[in-house]
């Protein structure tokens, strides 16, 4: 059953606004928590971190895989693999969400005024195959019974865990971002298998649009108002994409080409969103906010879109925050709404 959505909230980004891709550094729930809701507080996107420092379980994989229904996982010495019966892996990561979400709601509950929209994170269908390992120990995107029971069984989780997070968080609007950071490997067969000795074969691009359907038509059903699929801009399937019925594209910005730029630029007249991993954050020191927004408006303009559809964008990292430290994650997030600010002035003209 599709959760109620506040009539009064907007249908997406009415200006420029700021989010993180999802992991944080440390091991306290209650301080990311903090930092995250205060830093990118209304109009910008807080989102329910990650810790994979906590451990085995913490991890984007783990995560989402304790999420699945009638597949049960542990972990072996070459990682997650498909059993049986559910282990104490799988009950660790699964006990950590709980954690995670029971303190998302304290301290949501304790705030004046509370975000309108909250964010949380899943790994795709398509990287979830490919991380995940069967009973002989090699990979499920191997098979493709096993890549079409994996995205199965994602889309009949997903409904557990969005009515388990909007109950912490009364009436916000709820985003969620799909991440699938081996999608390139994926669709071109390079993937290793758990050998090293050869690779996996190419999965087919309308298997992968496929699963995102599936997959996207769960989360709507659960009452997602907006979902996102992020990928690395190497060879990105935008087209791919688009066509599952996401709202939009996550993608950093500082390698696209111009074919890139363009196929964006056709998304984002056609009502879609751009979520700009604009912030470098693998360079050691932060880029100032001009350059940023530069970078940012620089081929927005060549490409003739107006200044006005600015206000589609969110603007991100390039990456997750797990390898910063806190109080360089936490100057990511202000430099990202900074940035968001100079990009609204250019919106308005």
């Amino acid at each position: 059953m599709a959760l109620n959505q506040p009539e009064s909230l907007p249908a997406g980004p009415q200006e420029v606004t700021a989010t993180g891709l999802g992991s944080w550094p440390g091991e306290d729930p209650v301080e990311a928590a903090r930092i995250i809701r205060g830093e990118l507080g209304s109009p910008h996107l807080p989102f329910l971190a990650e810790l994979p420092d906590r451990g085995v379980g913490s991890d984007a994989l783990g995560r989402t895989a304790s999420l699945l229904v009638e597949m049960a996982v542990d972990v072996q010495p070459f990682g997650w693999r498909l059993v049986d019966r559910p282990g104490k892996d799988v009950r660790r990561a699964a006990s950590a969400l709980s954690t995670d979400i029971n303190v998302l709601a304290d301290v949501a509950g304790a705030e004046d005024a509370p975000a309108r929209e909250l964010k949380v994170q899943l790994v795709g269908p398509m990287t979830l195959a490919a991380g995940l390992h069967l009973h002989n120990g090699e990979r499920a995107l191997l098979d493709y019974g096993a890549r079409r029971d994996v995205a199965a069984s994602l889309a009949a989780g997903v409904g557990s865990y969005l009515s388990r997070v909007s109950a912490a968080v009364p009436g916000a609007r709820l985003v969620v971002q799909l991440d699938e950071p081996d999608i390139a490997a994926v669709l071109a067969g390079t993937i290793p298998t758990s050998s090293g000795y050869r690779t996996l074969r190419a999965v087919a691009g309308q298997e992968a649009t496929e699963s995102w359907s599936v997959v996207t038509a769960a989360l709507r059903e659960a009452g997602a108002a907006e979902i996102i699929i992020a990928v690395p801009e190497i060879e990105a399937p935008f087209d791919r994409i688009l066509a599952a019925g996401a709202d939009g594209i996550a993608v950093p910005l500082k390698a696209l080409t111009s074919r890139q730029w363009e196929q964006l630029a056709g998304a984002v007249e056609g009502g879609k969103q751009l979520w700009a991993g604009a912030l470098d954050v693998g360079s050691g020191t932060l880029p100032k906010v001009p350059d940023v927004v530069e970078s940012v408006w620089r081929p927005w303009h060549q490409l003739g879109l107006p200044a006005s559809s600015l206000r589609t964008l969110r603007v991100t990292p390039s990456a997750g925050l797990a390898g910063q430290s806190p109080a360089v994650a936490t100057a990511v997030l202000t430099r990202l709404t900074q940035v968001a600010d100079g990009l609204n002035q250019l919106a308005l003209g």
